[in-house]
């Protein structure tokens, strides 16, 4: 590569990386937009000979055709494109498969998509136009509640994307709105009830008489791993109180336990 300034060397970075062009062609066509990094994108992808019937550039139209500012944020979705896009790929706001769509394009925020992760991730599961999308959205949909490693790579991502900005904790309101979602089959999630427990509503009921704290990270990991074993055995012959489990989920576990002494025979629709 010729010898360019540093800004020159980002620019470059930047357009291979949306375009997955060699750094010879991304050279030719920031020079000719004279440095221009959205005019010389533009330019690659109307230009049949640079190759743009390629994925990447397939997937880069259709992040354009959803930005809201262009001029502003040329390589950003917001809010208003990022509803639309989902309603276009038939994806519900209020469904798990929401977040499995934020995953996989690794959004920064909620509502939000860069055109890196957007083209990155439709590029990896081959889907290069909306009718694809719509069909792989439903794939996801269909695998979050039966695949644990699916379900546990989206919950987990969910914890950054739902955060208020600035701030480590995740809020309880925000918190239990997501436990919800994830743990309820209505939503595309999975059921976190057992023949005698209604976990989940005893888990928000527990955490809201402990005054609605803040959930950190590890808490927020762990209830997941937490709910599986609850599922595979309620009577908690797995337990131990000696365990690596967040205070909060040991408190939780003596909580069950008082409640059930005054219901054993109780049973969860």
């Amino acid at each position: 590569m010729p010898p360019y300034s540093g800004v020159q060397k980002q620019l470059i970075t930047q357009f291979m990386a949306f375009t997955q062009a060699k750094d010879s062609v991304a050279a030719k066509f920031l020079k000719a937009s004279r440095w221009n990094v959205q005019e010389a994108i533009d330019a690659y992808l109307d230009d049949p000979q640079a190759g743009s019937t390629g994925a990447s550039a397939a997937i880069s139209k259709v992040f354009d055709s959803y930005r809201d500012d262009p001029q502003e944020n040329p390589d950003g979705i917001g809010i208003e494109g990022a509803m639309k896009f989902f309603g276009d790929i038939q994806v519900q706001l209020d469904e798990v498969a929401c977040l499995g769509i934020a995953e996989l394009l690794k959004s920064p925020s909620m509502g939000e998509f860069t055109r890196e992760g957007f083209v990155t991730g439709w590029r990896s599961t081959g889907c290069d136009n909306v009718k694809k999308m719509i069909n792989h959205a439903q794939e996801i949909r269909n695998r979050i509640p039966t695949d644990p490693d699916l379900f546990r790579r989206v919950y987990r991502f969910t914890f950054p994307l739902c955060r208020l900005q600035g701030q480590r904790n995740l809020q309880f309101e925000i918190a239990s709105e997501q436990w919800r979602l994830f743990f309820t089959p209505d939503n595309g999630g999975t059921t976190w009830n057992t023949k005698t427990t209604p976990w989940l509503d005893w888990w928000i009921e527990f955490l809201e008489e402990r005054g609605k704290r803040p959930i950190n990270k590890d808490l927020w990991e762990q209830l997941e791993v937490f709910m599986r074993k609850t599922k595979e055995d309620e009577e908690f012959s797995w337990w131990s109180a000696d365990g690596a489990w967040p205070g909060a989920i040991d408190d939780f576990v003596s909580y069950v336990q008082a409640k059930r002494g005054k219901g054993s025979e109780m049973e969860v629709e």
